[in-house]
């Protein structure tokens, strides 16, 4: 299992359009990028490849990275940096298999597969849209696939799991989460090779979020910033929670402080990573 990570940013990515703060202007000067969130896992074993989520900057990834196009796809929620890159597939593939969650979301009394089925109308000769049940697991490109519902209000979100039954690698991520993942999910996430895992801020930015944080460990330090993402150092606690042999943080924001925001374990596009 080869793991590309394509986009590590979170939905402006660094660095962020029209502005010039530090941490933006360090990522220029290094030459690095953390765009919009989406990953390559390419199966070595059979030559077919599997894209989690659709990154509107799909295009300039591909390219970037040189991996190839995707066999098949998963989407784990409807938020546009994680969706709307899917519309670059026309003319690209054909017959792309798309799976996505099969729960109904209260919010849009819609799937995430029922969304994307109804915005991606006009690919339907192009992408074929799979609805999975959260936990059960599913075979795309020579991996066994799960969802498995994270917190990430309002709307329904997904973590991945991704295992190859012929060597054993696991792959395991986080999707956008706040710390407040089901003692289920956790099940079913633990014990990966790599876990990729949502850290949009540093756990010291928790007061300039309107609401502050949550989910405050031992320490007093929150482990959710607001109620939506993971901090630094709630994302680095699930990572001792799930027994991750190696972490990875993604979904990363431009706020963190110039001198924090490229030490380990932060991600930058275009790391790979052999299972």
């Amino acid at each position: 299992m080869r793991v590309t990570l394509l986009g590590t940013g979170d939905t402006t990515g660094t660095p962020t359009v029209g502005c010039d703060c530090d941490t933006c202007e360090a990522a220029r000067e290094r030459g690095v990028s953390r765009s919009r969130f989406s990953v390559h896992v390419a199966n070595e074993r059979t030559g077919e490849s599997l894209l989690v989520d659709f990154s509107p900057d799909f295009r300039q990834q591909f390219l970037a990275a040189d991996v190839p196009l995707p066999d098949a796809g998963l989407v784990t929620h409807i938020h546009f940096d994680h969706l709307d890159g899917l519309g670059n597939v026309y003319r690209l593939v054909d017959g792309l298999p798309v799976h996505a969650p099969s729960e109904t979301d209260p919010a849009t009394d819609r799937s995430v597969a029922e969304t994307i089925r109804d915005k991606y109308d006009y690919l339907e000769d192009r992408i074929g849209v799979h609805a999975r049940d959260p936990f059960e697991p599913f075979e795309t490109c020579g991996f066994e696939v799960r969802f498995v519902p994270v917190d990430h209000p309002p709307l329904v979100c997904y973590g991945v799991v991704i295992e190859d039954p012929e060597t054993g690698a696991k792959l395991s991520l986080t999707g956008d989460t706040s710390y407040d993942v089901p003692d289920r999910s956790r099940e079913a996430l633990a014990h990966p090779d790599l876990l990729l895992a949502d850290a949009i801020v540093p756990a010291s930015l928790c007061e300039h979020h309107p609401i502050g944080g949550r989910h405050e460990g031992p320490d007093g330090v929150p482990r959710t910033f607001g109620t939506k993402h993971m901090t630094r150092e709630g994302a680095l606690a699930l990572a001792d929670d799930l027994d991750a042999e190696r972490t990875r943080l993604v979904h990363l924001a431009h706020f963190y402080p110039a001198d924090e925001a490229f030490e380990e374990p932060l991600a930058v596009d275009g790391e790979t990573y052999e299972l």
